[in-house]
């Protein structure tokens, strides 16, 4: 049997006027319908020894639907360690979390959920080992960008298959519009809604959207994230205050813009929320204590421009309250790496000795200055900050002095530095200023490439720590390969990059990928209407109300209309020659009064509806 399957479409742009946009249409990613109601795919995260969070997104017009899950050694699920039940709902956008707990230390497991007698896509997972580990493997990735190439970095992930969990720095999802940000080789590959995102509805949206990609939904599937914010998940150059990408008043609050991202990213990551802090730690056997900052919205101070600001001690990234934890976790670690992921930039990075960038620790001398004086007044080797954020690759040691580093033996260092480059993100980093001139006023950058997209891998064993550079061909189409570009490695204790006699060969340790889902490997007998509401939220609304429906056929005229209960139409509008496909748009409500109201759709073949509730 042919797979059913159908194409993103363009955001449409609902008012209760007559001024409706006209929705036009993008090439997106395909989706099948059969896989309902997990459209969006399967996820784990945040694993320790004994317990790992189980993520997935029901899309139903249940209001509350009863999902079960579960979790097994083996792939047929005959031996189930833990199961449980919970609900979906609107105030998580349905999205679904648990942690599933009392599990063996360092072992792979296989999860699934079940809704309305329906089952999701077997994941894969992994928890943490506890001791006696002598290998770690990690995929370091940052700055995802929709609109500038397919995630051809993740896939490459995938089919290599020789990972623990991945490292996400950041930059998960774009805030930007469509026309904010120019798109790379595929312009029709356009992030939904089309405009810049600023509502909690928006956010849940773009991450919705997001995924809907199959590389980015596989990945989830078959490995463990580990992931924190940067800018992007809320506005470019985001800080505790404010934003480069926000304009008080007109994009409304940025206390409000601000926790609609961060409530959106929880909801929609397989991360544990603890008071709204994504700083956390990890232990992966004594070999490895993973530490992953906030750089970025809990304790950093307004950039400062290059400037005489810069040089103000009081001014902080991390705040001092994390700045304390931060520190306090480095003293008493007694793993031998602290793999520190950091979304920003820790080695200078200078031109004719003016800080390049203020948005990185260099617009925070002092703060870097007091987190690499502990490191030194205590002693403590194997520091290795892992960075995302500026598109580009780096590997760069880390000097608390910059004055007494000596840059033929690496004397002086105090840590190291490995700096991914984007999954696929287009680059800006480079100033017009030849690369072998940035590494003359920067002698301590010892690798450095400014135009390929990827992923870092990075392993860690007794001996020493190393991170080589994966580029990609393209990611203009899904046509590509991958290369090691190069590698660097720091030795036990010695606190510097050097080059290795090779780079990392496969492990090949890893059990089988998860399989394929159902759907896509079998004669599927499921019935599907024509055209499917597929959310309308959120249910209460208040002043606005996304919608989203798909066409399984292109269709002639499909007909919208908002009623409330004593039959009075409130809004209609009709869509024309609208393609095969999701479809998704935003209806303005704040002049509607409160009560019940029905949403309705017809394509001229069925005729569904929604009752909703206008607070």
């Amino acid at each position: 049997m042919k797979k059913l399957r159908f194409a993103f479409f363009a955001c449409l742009f609902l008012q209760l006027s007559a001024n409706a946009q006209t929705p036009v249409s993008s090439v997106r990613s395909a989706i099948n319908p059969l896989a309902a109601p997990f459209y969006h795919g399967v996820a784990s995260g945040d694993p320790t020894q004994t317990s790992v969070v189980l993520w997935t997104r029901i899309t139903t017009e249940e209001a509350a639907p009863l999902v079960s899950w579960e979790i097994a050694t083996d792939t047929l699920f005959e031996n189930i360690v833990a199961s449980g039940d919970t609900i979906a709902g609107a105030e998580s956008d349905f999205t679904v979390k648990i942690i599933a707990e009392n599990l063996q230390a360092n072992t792979w497991y296989y999860y699934r959920f079940n809704v309305l007698l329906t089952q999701s896509p077997v994941g894969r997972t992994r928890t943490a080992p506890e001791s006696g580990v002598e290998n770690l493997r990690f995929a370091v990735m940052s700055c995802a960008n929709y609109q500038d190439g397919y995630f051809n970095a993740y896939r490459d992930v995938v089919n290599k298959n020789d990972v623990d969990a991945i490292i996400h720095l950041g930059d998960y999802i774009y805030e930007y519009g469509i026309s904010d940000f120019t798109p790379g080789g595929d312009t029709s590959r356009l992030h939904e809604p089309q405009v810049e995102i600023t509502t909690l509805e928006e956010y849940r949206l773009r991450h919705s959207h997001y995924k809907l990609d199959p590389d980015l939904q596989e990945i989830h599937r078959q490995f463990p994230f580990i992931a924190v914010w940067d800018d992007h998940e809320t506005a470019n150059n985001a800080w505790t205050g404010g934003a480069q990408n926000h304009t008080e008043g007109v994009e409304g609050e940025w206390e409000t813009r601000k926790n609609n991202g961060k409530q959106a990213f929880f909801e929609w990551l397989p991360i544990q929320n603890t008071n709204d802090l994504v700083r956390r730690s990890f232990s992966w056997g004594n070999l490895a204590k993973i530490i992953m900052l906030d750089t970025r919205l809990e304790g950093r101070d307004e950039q400062a421009g290059t400037g005489a600001g810069v040089a103000d001690t009081n001014r902080t990234l991390l705040g001092a309250e994390q700045l304390d934890w931060f520190k306090n976790i480095l003293s008493e670690s007694q793993a031998q790496w602290k793999l520190i992921g950091n979304q920003v930039m820790i080695a200078p990075l200078r031109i004719f000795g003016n800080p390049v960038n203020e948005d990185q620790w260099d617009g925070y001398p002092a703060e870097r200055d007091r987190v690499l004086t502990h490191i030194r007044n205590n002693n403590i080797d194997n520091c290795v900050f892992l960075t995302g954020d500026i598109h580009t690759s780096w590997g760069n040691d880390v000097p608390l002095n910059t004055g007494s580093y000596n840059s033929s033996t690496g004397a002086g260092s105090d840590a190291v530095e490995f700096v991914c480059t984007s999954v696929s993100s287009g680059s800006f980093l480079t100033f017009g200023i030849p690369l072998a001139l940035i590494q003359t006023f920067n002698p301590y950058m010892k690798y450095a490439e400014l135009t390929k997209r990827g992923y870092l891998l990075l392993e860690i064993n007794p001996q020493f720590a190393q991170g080589d550079w994966i580029h990609l061909s393209t990611v203009e189409t899904r046509n590509f390969t991958s290369q090691t570009a190069a590698s660097r490695r720091s030795l036990n204790t010695e606190n510097h990059l050097e080059t290795p006699p090779q780079a990392l060969t496969p492990r090949n340790t890893n059990p089988s990928l998860a399989p394929e889902p159902n759907y896509l490997t079998t004669s599927a007998s499921k019935s599907i209407a024509s055209s499917l509401i597929l959310s309308c939220m959120p249910n209460p609304f208040h002043d606005r109300l996304a919608i989203q429906f798909y066409l399984l056929n292109r269709s002639e005229k499909i007909s919208l209309s908002l009623r409330s209960v004593s039959g009075k139409e409130v809004y209609q509008q009709e869509l024309n020659l609208l393609s095969e496909g999701l479809h998704e748009g935003i209806v303005q409500t704040s002049t509607l009064e409160p009560g019940v109201y029905v949403f309705t759709l017809n394509d001229g073949k069925s005729v569904i509806s929604r009752k909703l509730i206008k607070k």
